[in-house]
């Protein structure tokens, strides 16, 4: 009925856009597109939309919205048909009344998310050659986003079963439930995950970085800037999705993944992994254990009508202990 592309952009409430800004172009390398006094939009090196990440002006942090690109404007019509069959509350913000993007669907999924898709935003110049610009982490594009969300099994029914969204990677618990999931529509690990957890909350957005010796030169960068404090985990390997990571907090505390490793999921007769919560490997392949911190915070959404925040739910499955989650 509709065809979801990617992983597309994100916003952000945050406390101080200058502090933000320091943070996220010098330290990251992000390409700041445009700013106002209540906005900065950035993107990555190698991205032709206008924008991947967008920070707003704001008294506390918060999440407004994760998007997700789509084929068409028909694709939209399609999924608000399916929204209000499935009875969920949606809003339509028209073209206009965001910067660079056309008209959105936003809605609150059957989790609790707000959720946003569109089809068109401006395009702007491509800096992917331009590598007398490349600073800091050197970001590419936008990669994935990580949710927690207290029933894991609903959520992928719905976005599996309704949404079109593939499995790469799952873990289980000892009685076979589900724990973890990771689900993509464009052919490499994920687009969007779930983790079992008090939510729903956005626990990370992935951003793709060149290469592993660009996450390293990452680090280099933050700490010689005074920003060593604000990396949380990593470097390190994920034994689940293969991938090179560094995890980070913003000047807000939004967690940040530079992100690079991870393989091509495309062939049609691609079976999900399945992974066993007893395995240590799973959430570094190396062994070495994640703080308590990165299992207990993430960022709440705001509410779809913008008036407050999602009320946080309590998990469902028993709490395990950090070095059996992921």
């Amino acid at each position: 009925m509709f065809d979801i592309i990617r992983t597309a952009r994100v916003v952000l409430g945050v406390r101080d856009l200058e502090r933000s800004r320091h943070f996220y172009e010098d330290a990251l390398g992000f390409v700041l597109t445009e700013k106002d006094d209540r906005h900065l939009y950035f993107r990555g090196l190698e991205e032709r939309h206008h924008h991947s990440l967008v920070l707003k002006q704001a008294e506390e942090p918060y999440v407004e919205a994760i998007g997700f690109k789509v084929r068409s404007e028909d694709d939209l019509d399609a999924l608000h048909r399916h929204f209000t069959d499935q009875g969920l509350r949606t809003r339509w913000l028209h073209e206009g009344t965001q910067r660079a993007v056309g008209r959105a669907l936003r809605v609150e999924d059957p989790s609790g998310i707000i959720v946003e898709y569109f089809a068109q935003m401006e395009r702007v110049e491509r800096k992917l050659q331009n590598f007398d610009e490349y600073r800091g982490a050197r970001m590419q594009r936008i990669d994935h986003f990580n949710c927690l969300v207290p029933d894991v099994q609903k959520a992928y029914d719905a976005y599996t079963q309704t949404l079109g969204f593939a499995c790469s990677e799952y873990t289980t618990t000892k009685d076979g439930a589900l724990w973890a999931a990771w689900l993509h529509r464009k052919p490499n690990v994920h687009d969007i995950a779930f983790m079992n957890s008090e939510g729903p909350r956005l626990h990370h957005i992935g951003f793709w970085a060149i290469d592993a010796m660009s996450i390293i030169h990452a680090c280099d960068v933050l700490a010689s800037l005074g920003y060593a404090q604000n990396i949380e985990r990593g470097p390190g390997r994920h034994g689940l999705s293969n991938a090179f990571f560094l995890y980070l907090r913003d000047p807000d505390g939004h967690r940040i993944e530079l992100y690079t490793g991870d393989y091509l999921t495309s062939d049609p007769d691609f079976e999900p992994i399945r992974w066993d919560i007893d395995d240590p490997r799973r959430q570094t392949f190396w062994g070495h254990a994640a703080p308590d911190v990165w299992f207990n915070e993430a960022s709440s959404f705001k509410t779809l009508d913008g008036d407050g925040l999602v009320a946080k739910k309590p998990a469902k499955l028993e709490k395990l202990k950090p070095e059996f989650a992921i």
